[in-house]
């Protein structure tokens, strides 16, 4: 009996060492939540409509965007980051995106710490890429160094709070939903990895159902492809606009607003919507059910459980609901671009001694005073320039150019405002001044001249329409 007994604990040893490392073994090919609740928050940045995450790359913090647009994680800058990184187990391939451009080359890698809060994962392939021009972060002001999506959606429940500006990342074995009588439960469908939903759009007096996938890495609220069979037309009025870059360079189209989009019981109405180029979309028009996307500026007026898992996403109208849609009525498009040199007033403080007597000559009062000394330095503080410029918008017509160096708007220097700051300046309401100070270079300006223009915002779609 006494044998019989070792050898079952012996056993049951090697059944408990065998268990743990499949189990370690899975955990590495997967994001877990290292932690007893299984559960971890991360706030996140909101900019421009997109979800800005910390993501730690083999011991390197780094800021991603989060997207349900993208199957693998994909880094920007290789070239700056890859020796802090200490990338391994590469090949080169080439990834084809949005836009006109040719597939841009990268490096395939494997076997990558990637860490997010308290969820980890091991073995993470990351595509690196090394075109230096392709770079989101100086549109956005802030450094993002890549691109993050399926794999943590596939691994985890990932709840998106935009009203509160976190995300929860929570083992699916644990998550319970709760009671919500307020929210909707949608089917997702899968293509490539991506996610895809149901919904139902209204142009003019025809209601149209629609499949489009779910985007969070597009700042725009509704991507749609023209499709005159379905009815999907820019009959309403619209304009010529630049859209957003993706990996093969910037696509451009038509934007204009629909009636209405649906999501079951929740409508938007007046939503702003874009109609990119054909040339630009080639590549997404793959999946034939496709028939556009729907971006952060619808996402953000819910908050959402993604469950890849169960194939299933859960909306719930949040605060941003009821925000009008808007849109640049300026037609200008600013970017992070280097550095200038600003002067700055300093105020140098010196300290004084002082003494008062009354008129009899009696000492009164003494003390020591602070005396503060304008002068100035000089600094270095972010250039933005113009980067993308819309034909007969208001600052076209007031002569602005793509590459001009703007250094105030409506008398505030850029270099006191963030980059957010300045582009919401130009969703302002219809007839609002604009006043811009700009330094305009070129061949036969060596230095630099600094030039005035102002105009006033227009409301596009009251000058446009399509000819029947």
């Amino acid at each position: 009996m006494k044998i019989f007994s070792f050898i079952m604990k012996k056993t049951l040893f090697l059944i408990f060492i065998v268990l743990c490392l499949v189990n370690g073994g899975f955990a590495q090919e997967r994001f877990t939540v290292q932690n007893a609740k299984s559960s971890d928050k991360i706030p996140f940045k909101f900019i421009n409509n997109l979800v800005i995450i910390p993501v730690e790359v083999n011991g390197v913090e780094l800021s991603f965007l989060l997207d349900t647009g993208v199957s693998k994680p994909i880094i920007f800058n290789f070239l700056n980051v890859s020796d802090t990184l200490k990338i391994k187990d590469t090949e080169t391939i080439f990834l084809r995106g949005l836009g006109e451009g040719e597939p841009v080359e990268a490096l395939k890698s494997r076997n990558n710490v990637f860490k997010i809060g308290d969820a980890v994962k091991f073995k993470q392939d990351l595509f690196a890429v090394f075109d230096a021009n392709l770079n989101f972060g100086p549109r956005l002001g802030v450094p993002v160094h890549g691109i993050l999506g399926f794999d943590l959606f596939r691994d985890l429940i990932v709840e998106i709070n935009y009203s509160n500006k976190y995300i929860k990342l929570t083992e699916p074995s644990v998550f319970r939903y709760k009671d919500c009588k307020k929210c909707e439960r949608f089917n997702l469908e899968f293509y490539n990895n991506k996610p895809y939903i149901s919904a139902q759009i209204k142009i003019d007096t025809k209601n149209i159902p629609v499949k489009l996938l779910i985007d969070s890495g597009g700042s725009d609220a509704l991507w749609l492809f023209e499709d005159d069979a379905l009815g999907i037309t820019t009959k309403r009025k619209y304009f010529e606009d630049f859209l957003g870059h993706g990996l093969s360079g910037s696509v451009y189209g038509k934007r204009s607003i629909i009636k209405e989009l649906r999501l079951k019981s929740f409508v938007l109405k007046e939503a702003n919507v874009a109609f990119p180029d054909s040339s630009s979309i080639s590549f997404a028009r793959k999946f034939k059910g496709r028939n556009g996307s729907l971006a952060g500026n619808i996402l953000k007026r819910f908050n959402v459980i993604f469950d890849y898992q169960n194939a299933i996403i859960t909306l719930k109208k949040n605060s941003h609901f009821k925000e009008e849609f808007n849109y640049n009525k300026a037609g200008i498009e600013l970017a992070h671009n280097g550095v200038r040199v600003v002067r700055q007033k300093d105020f140098i403080s010196t300290y004084d001694n002082y003494r008062t007597t009354s008129e009899n000559g009696n000492a009164n009062r003494s003390g020591t005073r602070i005396i503060f000394n304008p002068s100035y330095k000089m600094t270095l503080a972010p250039a933005y320039s113009i980067v993308e410029l819309r034909k007969d918008s208001p600052a076209a017509k007031a002569g602005l150019k793509v590459g001009d160096i703007v250094l105030s708007i409506n008398g505030k220097s850029t270099h006191t405002l963030t980059l957010q700051q300045m582009i919401l300046m130009f969703y302002g309401d219809i007839g609002k001044r604009i006043k811009l100070k700009v330094e305009r270079r070129g061949e036969l300006i060596q230095n630099g001249v600094v030039l005035a223009f102002n105009f006033r915002l227009e409301d596009v779609f009251n000058e446009k329409s399509l000819n029947d």
